[in-house]
């Protein structure tokens, strides 16, 4: 990633616009086609020549068009031939980022099959589900990361319509007007790139369009904030579900030999910080004065190569760590059974309110017992057969169907059917 963003790459970028408007210049009879075979065989640039003349010129883009006309000499002239300097900037800027987010799809990618590979594997591995903290029902650890799949399928979404919003060329002069330039000029040059040709323009490609891309890297890089803040609270000693792996050799503390640290998860969250607040800039961005001013174009040099490096980094390290994350089942199953029971308590509620009870009637005979069992560390299950109340109006089979760990996670399997994870057909993965 960041060679797309290097000075070599983005001269080039600037070259293959400034050699495409020469072309379609050409092929609309504006200049001799002589003119465009010399150009291609001959333009090329140094970046500490074009830095050199930027110290005495004080404009980057002047400075590389006085480069590039040392090596091409007098057919020079017909480069930049009635466009402005964002026409360039800008359509090639549109490279960049298409590239820049080409490449994050791979890495999206990536992390969705990695997601679904795990999630299949532990599909069916019983865990708490925890609601403000606290232990509330039943769920299996395949379906957290089920849901952290079907996730990265939308950012997926996202990103590919941000690519394509992003994916527009500028040759329109500048003010957009096209006072020196034919349209068709434009449309030549963004078929030649790959691009779209902006319907309409000022001097330079609205910033709603990158306001849009810097914010689908933001929103991404929250999801695997998300993704990693629960691996930290799984991995918590009390806990320990989970373990980021922890290589060997690796030391979590120069401190404390013990300590195995959930670092890299950590990492995630700080650079999370960081690509929202990029986004935040972009936003900022959008507001420019009259046709334009650059105030954008300073801030743009730090956050667009700063927040697409970052977040392939972030994607590629998050894949790794779902990838070899330590899973432990026999912890989840402790965990679950931590509070002795007390997590059936709805489908107990729910079988009374059946029976005739109304639910407030249910919901206080039950909080009450699972008050009483978790006081006095009693089995739930226990308290509910011994309470005359409650057999009443169940059997001991009716209440052993309360604590039936595989009926209450029977939709699991549904579950994965419907974001494609499994199929009736063969049950194999997406």
């Amino acid at each position: 990633m960041g060679k797309i963003w290097t000075d070599e790459n983005k001269f080039k970028k600037w070259l293959d616009v400034e050699i495409a408007a020469c072309e379609a210049q050409a092929e609309l009879g504006r200049i001799p086609a002589e003119a465009v075979t010399h150009i291609r065989e001959r333009a090329a640039f140094e970046v500490e020549r074009i830095q050199e003349i930027e110290k005495e010129v004080n404009h980057d883009v002047i400075a590389f068009l006085t480069n590039v006309a040392e090596h091409v000499g007098p057919d020079s002239r017909f480069i930049h031939l009635g466009m402005t300097s964002s026409d360039v900037l800008d359509t090639a800027n549109a490279l960049l980022m298409k590239e820049a987010g080409e490449l994050l799809l791979k890495d999206l990618e990536r992390l969705r099959d990695v997601l679904a590979g795990r999630a299949l594997e532990f599909k069916s591995t019983p865990c708490i589900g925890r609601t403000h903290g606290v232990h509330a029902e039943p769920i299996t650890f395949g379906l957290k990361l089920a849901l952290w799949y079907e996730e990265t399928r939308r950012h997926i979404d996202r990103m590919t319509a941000a690519i394509r919003n992003i994916s527009v060329g500028k040759i329109s002069g500048a003010v957009g007007t096209y006072a020196h330039l034919d349209p068709q000029v434009e449309a030549l040059v963004c078929k030649k790139l790959g691009l779209t040709p902006a319907p309409v323009s000022n001097q330079i490609i609205q910033r709603d369009r990158y306001a849009q891309f810097l914010s689908t890297l933001a929103i991404i890089a929250s999801s695997l904030e998300k993704f990693t803040t629960e691996i930290r609270a799984l991995q918590k000693t009390e806990v320990l579900e989970v373990e980021e792996y922890f290589a060997g050799g690796q030391k979590g503390s120069s401190a404390m030999p013990h300590k195995r640290n959930p670092i890299t998860c950590e990492r995630i969250a700080g650079l999370a910080r960081v690509l929202r607040g990029n986004a935040l800039t972009a936003f900022e961005n959008v507001t420019l004065w009259h046709e334009r001013d650059i105030s954008h174009s300073s801030a743009e040099r730090i956050i667009l190569p700063d927040s697409t490096i970052a977040l392939d980094y972030m994607l590629d390290k998050v894949s790794t760590v779902i990838e070899k994350l330590q899973v432990y089942p026999e912890n989840m199953l402790k965990n679950l059974n931590l509070t002795r029971g007390i997590v059936f308590s709805q489908p107990l509620m729910l079988l009374l309110a059946e029976k005739g009870l109304t639910r407030e009637e249910a919901y206080r005979i039950v909080q009450h017992r699972a008050q009483e069992a978790l006081a006095e560390k009693k089995e739930f299950k226990e308290v509910v057969l011994n309470d005359s109340e409650i057999r009443n109006h169940l059997s001991e089979k009716e209440i052993d169907s309360v604590f039936d760990l595989k009926k209450n996670l029977r939709n699991v399997d549904t579950i994965f059917r419907r974001i494609g994870l499994i199929r009736d057909d063969d049950g194999g993965k997406h």
